[in-house]
């Protein structure tokens, strides 16, 4: 896999009248990665996307897709990406395979045989001659992004794309873009409000908070915080004779009672010396656990509780 990087941003800015929407954003996304953004209600994620794909303008700094620059060589840039901001837009009274076909008919070079492989691709086989108002909105979807691949991009952007579908629906996309990312090596870059579903969607995500941005990290890496203290969940029994005696244990904070038992804060090598107290005790154990922070857990500290937008 290429460690050039698909996608740079460098000092990118955006200014309407005296206001920063966007101030100083840089960051890099390598091939074969879902990215995503992650923020609040105006934390500028649309605003970026936006940028990107040139539907709004730089006030300052540069983004570059395959090198080539979105503002000076747009052309040249432009052809690289696919993308869906908001919903996709289809002729409703064509069926899926002729809506492929008129866009396929915009784009010099495109052959019949790519239209197959796209309708392959998103699945849609059994039901691409259908009308597209036949369609649920998780097939509307598909098609949008079957849409946005026809031409080979090297990047696939998606605005809120899980927007309006169902459980089902949402997994079907999210094994979609694991499977464009890992067979395909196309780079996805996806903003959502669903903390959860970003969660398992993808590789790293940037936080944006008031147009800045906050961090970039691995997935796992912001689940994994550097304090040695953990939480800990313990189901014992009774719990009242539990907390006491885990409230006298060196090195335990934070102790309190839960609907599954007590939860603790402690390095984890404390955790043997809480055991064995409460089994000197005679406490009922029936579980031992660690807490692990979510992806919604980590934003909410990161931001300070702002919401999610």
């Amino acid at each position: 896999m290429s460690q050039e990087p698909v996608v740079s941003l460098r000092q990118v800015t955006k200014r309407v009248g005296r206001h920063t929407i966007i101030d100083n954003l840089t960051f890099d996304v390598p091939q074969g990665e879902i990215f995503g953004f992650l923020g609040p209600n105006g934390a500028g994620k649309t605003t970026t996307i936006r940028m990107m794909v040139g539907l709004m303008s730089i006030t300052n700094g540069e983004i570059l897709i395959k090198g080539k620059n979105i503002k000076s060589q747009f052309e040249q840039a432009i052809r690289h990406v696919g993308a869906i901001v908001e919903n996709p837009e289809m002729y409703k009274f064509l069926s899926g395979y002729h809506n492929l076909v008129h866009y396929a008919r915009m784009i010099p070079g495109i052959p019949k045989e790519r239209i197959r492989e796209v309708v392959e691709l998103v699945k849609l086989e059994d039901r691409i001659h259908d009308k597209v108002k036949k369609y649920s909105l998780g097939m509307r979807q598909r098609l949008g992004v079957a849409q946005a691949l026809l031409h080979r991009p090297s990047v696939l952007i998606l605005d809120e794309p899980t927007n309006g579908l169902d459980p089902a629906g949402i997994r079907e996309l999210r094994d979609y873009l694991h499977y464009l990312t890992r067979e395909e090596g196309i780079t996805v870059i996806v903003s959502s409000h669903l903390l959860s579903e970003m969660e398992l969607m993808c590789d790293r995500v940037a936080i944006l908070q008031k147009g800045r941005l906050v961090d970039v990290k691995r997935i796992q890496e912001f689940m994994n915080t550097d304090d040695k203290a953990q939480t800990f969940l313990i189901e014992a029994l009774p719990v009242e004779q539990a907390l006491a005696i885990v409230r006298e244990v060196e090195g335990v904070s934070g102790v309190k009672p839960v609907s599954e038992g007590i939860e603790l804060i402690a390095d984890r090598a404390v955790i043997p010396e809480v055991v064995s107290r409460l089994i000197e005790a005679n406490i009922a154990i029936y579980e031992v656990r660690s807490v692990r922070q979510s992806l919604e857990d980590r934003f909410l500290q990161i931001t300070g509780g702002e919401k999610i937008g």
